[in-house]
C-alpha cells in the first residue's frame, strides 16, 4: 500500500467533453502506474497566474512525498520566471512529486522507493521542467502577442468584432436592422446601448456584414 496520496490537479474548462476527456486521461494514467487519486482539483483561474484558489488548495493540503498529477506540465508552468521559482520552492520545500502525463521523466516518481534513486529523478526531473516552463512561458506570450497585432490590425482595416458574445449581439442587431425594426424598438429588446446599433448600421451601409467577416473572403 502507498504511503502517500496522488492529487490530480486539471483545468476547469467550460466545454464538458474537454473536462471529462483531461479528467478520463489522468484517471487512465493512473490506473496504469498503480495510483490511485485521493482528490480532484479543477482550476478556473489562468494558468499564468501563480495566485490560483484550487492550486493553493492542493498545495496546503499535500504533504511530503505526496504526487501531483496533471495533464500537461504548462497547466502550472506557465508562468513568469520570478512566480514559476516561487511555485517550484513551495513544492520542494514541501517535498511533492510531480508527475505530468507529457513529461515521460517524471512518469519514474509514480515508482520511487528510495531516497537516493528519488534525488536522482528529482534533479533531472527539475532541469526538464525548468526548460519546459520556458517554453510554456514564451509560448503564452508569443500568442498574446500576436493576437494583439491581429485585433490591432482588425481595428485598421474595420474588421474589429470583439469577443463571441459582441458578435452574436452584432448579429441580431443585423437581422432587426434588415426588418426595419427601429433603434428604440432593439435597444428595449436586446437591451444594447444607440451606438452600438449605430455601429452596426453604419457597417451595414458600408456592404460589411458580421457573417460575412466571419465567413471570411
Amino acid at each position: 500500500m502507498n504511503n502517500f496520496r496522488t492529487y490530480a490537479y486539471l483545468r476547469a474548462s467550460t466545454k464538458e467533453q474537454n473536462a471529462n476527456r483531461a479528467k478520463n486521461a489522468l484517471i487512465q494514467f493512473a490506473n496504469n502506474h498503480d495510483l490511485v487519486i485521493s482528490a480532484f482539483f479543477a482550476e478556473n483561474e489562468s494558468g499564468a497566474k501563480l495566485k490560483r484558489p484550487e492550486l493553493f488548495r492542493l498545495l496546503e493540503i499535500a504533504q511530503k512525498g505526496d504526487i501531483v498529477l496533471v495533464e500537461q506540465i504548462d497547466r502550472i508552468s506557465r508562468l513568469n520566471d520570478d512566480d514559476w521559482s516561487s511555485l517550484k520552492s513551495i513544492i520542494k520545500t514541501k517535498g511533492l512529486r510531480v508527475v505530468s502525463l507529457d513529461l515521460p521523466t517524471s512518469h519514474q516518481f509514480a515508482a520511487v522507493r528510495d531516497e537516493f534513486t528519488g534525488r536522482m529523478l528529482s534533479a533531472i526531473n527539475d532541469l526538464m521542467l525548468d526548460m519546459l516552463a520556458a517554453i510554456a512561458r514564451k509560448d503564452y506570450e508569443d500568442r498574446r502577442r500576436r493576437q494583439k497585432e491581429g485585433i490591432i490590425k482588425a481595428k485598421l482595416e474595420g474588421r474589429y468584432l470583439g469577443r463571441p458574445n459582441d458578435i452574436d449581439l452584432q448579429q441580431k442587431i443585423e437581422g432587426m436592422l434588415s426588418d426595419k425594426k427601429s433603434y428604440d424598438y432593439i435597444q428595449h429588446i436586446l437591451g444594447c446601448s444607440r451606438s452600438t446599433i449605430s455601429k452596426v448600421s453604419k457597417r451595414l451601409k458600408q456592404g460589411c456584414s458580421v457573417d460575412a467577416d466571419i465567413k471570411g473572403p
